[in-house]
């Protein structure tokens, strides 16, 4: 059922820009375990475009003397990050750590001694136990959008070895740990330049983010942040505006959302928070929208119930009706006159508003003729009605489970004479549980 729908039935049946947010969400270390594996593959595939220099130069082999030797086309052939984690870092962003890495190379070899002997072969580099450490900041942009950066980083390989392959191999493997050091030199100085690129190269796809979504044809939800995110120990909390808007439209609600806070909990991979403020947006949104009215036709009650909307039905109550409009079939229009106002208390939520419903006969020519008018709730209101709805999340959506409390009526106008509007408390009370009440609840 669409939120207009939504908000339009309980107040029928209600309850009792700063920088503050409208929603607030609380990404817990169990939630960034969740979504490291989006970095991990993102600097996996930055490690695979590691450049490897030639390595050239000359080394005394004893009993050879002075060798020239070259090492060329080094390309990487694998690249391994077994292990990682993520954990906040307070007041900065995140901490990203990874462990026994490895980066296997492939490349030729060129070597000549004795000033006139030359030989030439490939090899296999393996670096293993590279452990990386990068921290990486969150801030919000100007258009409420998140951006990160690369704020420090540390590389450390713990070993390389070169296996050669062809020619006068054996050379090579007499001063292997003279090339191991170069080679390790090499890779340590590119890896963190690289990582702070892979991080880098986020921003471009954090900046498409669409932080405006479309609700319905009447409304548009904006989720953009409102300050940066709050990094603790244990936690990353977002502070999003959560404010509705009619679409073709984008004015601003006339009040401003107030300070609230999340309970201190980090057991759960995510928490959700969402203050009065969001849906008192959407009522007011809605509202300007001119979208909060609804007919109430019989085909909307069950076939089973022995009330139906027709003047017999009516006239029970009312006999002027059936009098004047023999067999006729009737409909309800509601209408909000003003915006609707939700507030939140523990486990419950009220909605109070003002708005009429006014009872038509349907004329054979389909021409509607009215009846009476009912005032709902209000300073002016004539009829109170009483609501109480519980949150919860069922199947990674917010929803509600709502509940008729009491009703009181009062006539506003009369088409048909005076009659005791209390006479239909009850018609409008089962009206109200069997096709309001289900429909607030999804049934």
């Amino acid at each position: 059922m669409s939120l207009r729908v939504w908000l339009l039935l309980v107040v029928v049946v209600p309850v009792t820009l700063g920088t503050n947010p409208g929603v607030k969400v609380r990404l817990t270390q169990k939630g960034l375990e969740y979504g490291r594996q989006l970095g991990i593959s993102s600097i996996q595939q930055k490690l695979r475009t590691i450049k490897v220099p030639d390595i050239s130069g000359k080394q005394k082999v004893s009993p050879i003397g002075k060798v020239e030797y070259s090492l060329s086309n080094m390309n990487i052939v694998d690249v391994g990050l077994p292990k990682s984690a993520v954990t906040p870092v307070a007041g900065t962003g995140i901490k990203l750590s990874i462990g026994d890495a490895f980066i296997h190379l492939h490349g030729n070899w060129r070597v000549k001694y004795l000033r006139v002997i030359k030989d030439s072969g490939s090899f296999d580099l393996s670096v293993n136990a590279l452990a990386i450490s990068t921290s990486i900041a969150i801030h919000s942009d100007e258009t409420g959008r998140p951006t990160v950066s690369s704020v420090s980083c540390e590389a450390h390989v713990g070993s390389v070895s070169v296996k050669f392959h062809g020619g006068a191999s054996w050379l090579y493997n007499l001063f292997t740990n003279f090339i191991d050091k170069a080679l390790r030199n090499t890779l340590e100085k590119q890896i963190c330049p690289l990582v702070a690129d892979a991080v880098s190269d986020m921003n471009p796809h954090l900046k498409t983010l669409n932080v405006i979504a479309k609700v319905d044809k009447y409304t548009e939800i904006e989720y953009s942040m409102v300050t940066s995110p709050t990094v603790s120990e244990s936690s990353i909390d977002l502070s999003l505006k959560g404010e509705f808007y009619s679409i073709g439209k984008h004015q601003e609600a006339p009040f401003s959302p107030v300070a609230f806070f999340l309970p201190p909990q980090a057991n759960n991979m995510l928490y959700f928070g969402i203050s009065a403020y969001t849906p008192n947006t959407a009522a007011f949104a809605y509202n300007s929208a001119g979208a909060l009215s609804l007919y109430i036709t019989d085909d909307m009650i069950p076939q089973s119930s022995p009330i139906r909307l027709n003047t017999k039905t009516f006239g029970t109550f009312i006999p002027q009706i059936a009098k004047r409009y023999p067999g006729l079939m009737m409909k309800l229009l509601l209408q909000t006159i003003k915006t609707p106002n939700i507030s939140f208390q523990p486990n419950n939520v009220t909605i109070q508003a003002s708005a009429t419903v006014t009872a038509y006969a349907i004329q054979p020519n389909t021409t509607l003729t009215p009846l009476f008018v009912l005032n709902l709730v209000g300073l002016h209101s004539i009829m109170n009605t009483s609501v109480s709805g519980k949150m919860f999340v069922s199947e990674m959506r917010l929803a509600g489970a709502v509940t008729l409390n009491e009703m009181d009526l009062t006539l506003r106008t009369s088409y048909i004479g005076d009659f005791q509007v209390r006479s239909l408390d009850n018609i409008l009370q089962l009206v109200l549980k069997v096709v309001v009440i289900p429909k607030l609840n999804g049934e």
